[in-house]
């Protein structure tokens, strides 16, 4: 694995790490945030590293932000129970209830996402959402969710009574997910959507040391364009949160000359699948971040009929360039933040569906080496910093001097 293109972001893997623990110090003092991002049954691995920080009574973070499984992930580290990820993913999301194969395609049965989160009311998997209350505290806990008519991020409090409904319009992937999930007035559905990673909210709230745990490989062919480069280098902060605000207006501005882009390179791409000998259907449902790698997107096209609606291409299309921007922002941030990323070594095992419960163990295991191995840099940039800034002397008071 290549490192990354800044001295203020690294990586930590389960056997390795790239970090300069000299500058991560220098970040210690501020609000420390930390990041969880989706993948569905991938999301193995962050309840493993989030489990290591659990048995190690690990947690300096002032602010949580998740999407999807991240968030749910999220909800049973500050509830303190570990295993708890774990078995969601194990037991509840490879159960026939949850989500079948051919329950989907002979009978369209979508993904019940609801079932799922309402068996954390009941043991064995009772979430403890008082003592997460509690733990919690002064800070702040958001999942990351997609408003469906603006097709942007918001994020929506995790500890309040709506908790559950929360949890599933997060969790809700589009299409697979019967419909859309309301709150407030308002629909919403799978974070992934908008903001897979959500590390720019997390730095447009002044969080200035950010933790990210991903669930797939750092991309080193990711191109950083100049411009991102000079301005993290000169420090304005000011132009990243510009680009950020006029990223929607741009999506608007652009959409109609995107779909029509997009349509033709579909259908260029089916004429080419139906010369393949078979179209695997489970594979399509294995695709990459979200829930389909950005290079099979016109599979999906087959998967629906050959085409898709105008709402499914916008969110694909908003998935895709949030995506390209967020790995951006990550390999160069500002110089008044340091990032530092959890991430698996090779690809996980595990897929967003139909994973195999070996791999699912697999990628858990890897997690947990990962967290270990960050709590050990992390104390490692601790005492650094210490040292560097070592507390001020107590006064020390004159002697007193017997004059009989």
């Amino acid at each position: 694995m290549n490192g990354s293109k800044s001295c203020n972001s690294g990586f930590v893997t389960s056997s390795e790490q790239e970090l300069n623990s000299d500058q991560f110090a220098k970040y210690l003092s501020g609000h420390i945030a930390l990041v969880a991002q989706g993948g569905g049954q991938k999301g193995a691995y962050t309840a493993g590293v989030l489990d290591a920080f659990l048995l190690s009574n690990f947690d300096p973070f002032s602010h949580f932000y998740g999407t999807s499984a991240g968030a749910m992930n999220i909800l049973s580290f500050l509830c303190r129970q570990p295993r708890l990820g774990h078995k969601f993913i194990t037991e509840l999301t490879t159960d026939s209830q949850f989500f079948s194969l051919y329950g989907y395609f002979r009978h369209q049965k979508k993904m019940d996402i609801g079932w799922a989160i309402e068996q954390l009311n009941h043991f064995p998997y009772k979430l403890d959402f008082n003592l997460g209350k509690q733990v919690l505290g002064s800070r702040k806990a958001h999942a990351c969710v997609t408003n469906v008519d603006t097709l942007q991020d918001e994020y929506l409090p995790m500890f309040t009574n709506d908790w559950a409904k929360v949890m599933e319009a997060t969790c809700a992937i589009p299409h697979l997910y019967d419909g859309e999930v309301n709150l407030n007035g308002r629909n919403y559905v799978d974070g992934g959507v908008s903001a897979s990673v959500p590390v720019q909210e997390a730095w447009r709230q002044g969080a200035r040391c950010i933790v990210v745990i991903r669930t797939e490989p750092i991309d080193n062919d990711i191109e950083v364009p100049q411009e991102l480069v000079a301005n993290s280098s000169q420090n304005d902060t000011a132009w990243y949160e510009e680009s950020l605000n006029k990223l929607q207006d741009y999506w608007s501005e652009q959409k109609s000359q995107w779909q029509n882009d997009w349509r033709s390179f579909l259908a260029d791409r089916a004429t080419s699948v139906q010369k393949q000998k078979r179209l695997s259907k489970t594979s399509l449902l294995n695709g990459g971040r979200w829930l389909f790698g950005a290079d099979d997107i016109y599979r999906l096209g087959q998967l629906l009929g050959g085409d898709f609606s105008p709402q499914m291409l916008d969110q694909l299309m908003v998935h895709y360039q949030t995506y390209q921007l967020t790995q951006q922002f990550l390999q160069c941030p500002p110089q008044d933040t340091f990032i530092v990323q959890i991430v698996p070594q090779e690809p996980l095992k595990s897929r967003p569906l139909l994973s195999d419960l070996d791999d699912i163990e697999h990628d858990y295991q890897t997690g947990l080496a990962a967290g270990y191995r960050f709590i050990e840099q992390f104390h490692s940039a601790h005492e650094k910093r210490s040292i560097l800034n070592p507390p001020p002397l107590a006064p020390t008071m004159p002697p007193q001097w017997d004059v009989h």
